[in-house]
């Protein structure tokens, strides 16, 4: 059959096609559509035929199963087999030498922690080993206080603050930390740790500058890793090194899609102990238009008149700090964390940050323990003035007159950090694990002569960073935290305790 026959049977046979499809009710209506849609949008048309013939084509086609059988099947006896064969991997990594020594000889406190506490081996020690700095635990004032707080709202809201977790002294802590501070507003969270983890990437996301001092703690590293940002590092508390930072930044930027960018940094740095230069910090902030996220969680209730923390002790103003974030738990002696700030900074938390969004509130009484500390601290500033002779006392035992260490802490902190020298790392030549070892055996010999201590313990530095940022190491440290619980002649015995503890376990290290 050649071509003009096919088109013979073809045309007739199309034909009675239109034919019947003409007797079919709403035929006309389509065929009236098709001509019109063909006419003016042509293109229309053949898309639509393409859509019509693919899912004619879709419907008709065989049903598949996307869960294929690409695996061996195998017998009861060889998964048994398997299963009794396979070992699982530890959850965490095996104790070492030194772990497994202070385990066994860690101490056990009973009862209520204070200045003096009793061990559970009957002996009571001098307990210079808590954040108990102004001896609020001791208050009665404070207890009663959380006790009838407990009795009204009971132990914990049982919501997130975002839910039905809010309650009124909540809102009245926020509004006490904010005129405490000086700031327009403040957002209390649950714990202190989750909220600086938190407040960083609830800014900064992909593709924003963070620039952070190499000393920053560990919960400043993880918000900066959850975060995902492009992070630059400078030197410790170098200014000088932050300024050429942020000069190669501003530069490498300039010709790039705008995007946030945050300075971040300590107050008191947690594990140095000295203080930053807030001044020259807010002065190259300024500068090269970068945000300032400011960690107060240890110099928040300590620094300053009233314990307002950095910015009352170097006389800025909190506003021009763009967020300050800081902790209830330690000098406060309650529990939580918050972030102050502007009204848009504390309200952008409030649906964007997961310790916040997604964590049960604060307990009622931890939040009114809160307010009444700060009121406390506004009111009797001697507090503050307490510990702090206490801190001088203490470091006229320590700093000055011993051989072997020297403390890098600020002399207004009261978590003394004591290092070892230089000339003794390097006549003795004292490893970091050896530094260690030599720590944990004062803090033993300490302890046996009736001073409870500690030594600073921190995770890696450089778990999370790049190899290229792998320049800063926490130093071995001990660790010794003032109280005003103790007269002046307790702390000249316990500084003196501590270093012929010093000199002894050192001199014995050949």
């Amino acid at each position: 059959m050649d071509l003009h026959d096919t088109g013979d049977w073809l045309l007739p046979f199309l034909g009675e096609l239109l034919v019947y499809f003409q007797k079919l009710p709403g035929s006309a209506i389509f065929l009236r559509y098709v001509k019109s849609s063909y006419q003016n949008d042509p293109v229309r048309s053949a898309m639509e035929l393409f859509l019509f013939l693919f899912a004619v084509r879709y419907l008709l086609a065989p049903k598949y199963s996307t869960q294929k059988q690409n695996y061996v099947t195998l017998s009861d006896e060889e998964i048994d087999e398997l299963v009794e064969d396979w070992t699982p991997e530890p959850l965490v990594a095996p104790q070492t030498a030194l772990e497994e020594a202070e385990n066994e000889k860690r101490p056990v406190i009973v009862g209520p922690t204070g200045p003096k506490s009793k061990l559970s081996n009957g002996k009571t020690v001098v307990n210079l080993a808590s954040y108990n700095f102004y001896n609020f635990v001791a208050n009665e004032t404070l207890k009663e206080k959380a006790i009838q707080t407990l009795r009204t709202y009971g132990v914990g809201p049982c919501g997130p603050p975002g839910f039905y977790g809010t309650q009124d002294v909540h809102m009245k802590t926020e509004a006490d930390i904010a005129a405490h501070l000086g700031t327009p507003a403040c957002i209390v969270y649950a714990q202190a740790f989750s909220t600086i983890s938190s407040v960083i990437p609830a800014f900064s996301k992909r593709g924003d500058i963070i620039v952070a001092d190499k000393a920053v703690n560990y919960a400043i590293r993880k918000g900066i890793q959850i975060s995902r940002s492009t992070v630059r590092w400078y030197e410790h508390n170098d200014m000088e090194d932050l300024q050429r930072v942020l000069e190669r930044v501003t530069k490498e930027q300039a010709k790039k899609p705008l995007t946030r960018r945050f300075i971040v940094t300590e107050g008191i740095f947690e594990n140095v102990g000295d203080v930053v230069d807030l001044p020259r910090l807010i002065e190259l902030k300024l500068r090269y238009k970068f945000r300032l996220i400011l960690d107060e969680t240890w110099s928040f209730g300590v620094l300053g008149r009233t314990g307002r923390g950095v910015t009352e002790l170097q006389n800025v103003d909190a506003v021009e700090v763009d967020m300050i974030v800081g902790s209830l738990a330690g000098p406060l002696c309650a529990g939580g964390g918050f972030c102050a700030g502007s009204d848009e900074i504390v309200e952008h938390q409030r649906i964007s940050a997961s310790a916040y969004t997604f964590s049960a509130a604060l307990p009622a009484m931890l939040a009114t323990t809160a307010s009444e500390t700060l009121a406390m601290l506004q009111t009797s500033p001697d507090i503050l003035n307490q510990v702090r002779e206490n801190i001088k006392t203490m470091w006229t035992q320590l700093d000055p007159r011993s051989e072997w260490m020297r403390c890098t802490s600020s002399v207004d902190n009261p978590v003394m950090l004591l290092v070892f020298k230089p000339e003794v790392i390097a006549s003795k030549r004292l490893s970091v694990e050896d530094q260690t070892q030599l720590l944990q055996e004062i803090v033993d010999e300490t302890l046996a002569n009736g001073v409870l201590t500690t030594r600073l313990k921190s995770m890696p530095r450089a778990m999370y960073a790049p190899s290229k940022d792998d320049g800063w190491r926490v130093q071995a440290a001990l660790k010794v935290c003032i109280t005003s619980g103790l007269t002046r002649k307790e702390v000249e015995r316990a500084g003196t305790t501590i270093r012929h503890a010093i000199t002894k376990m050192v001199s014995r290290r050949r």
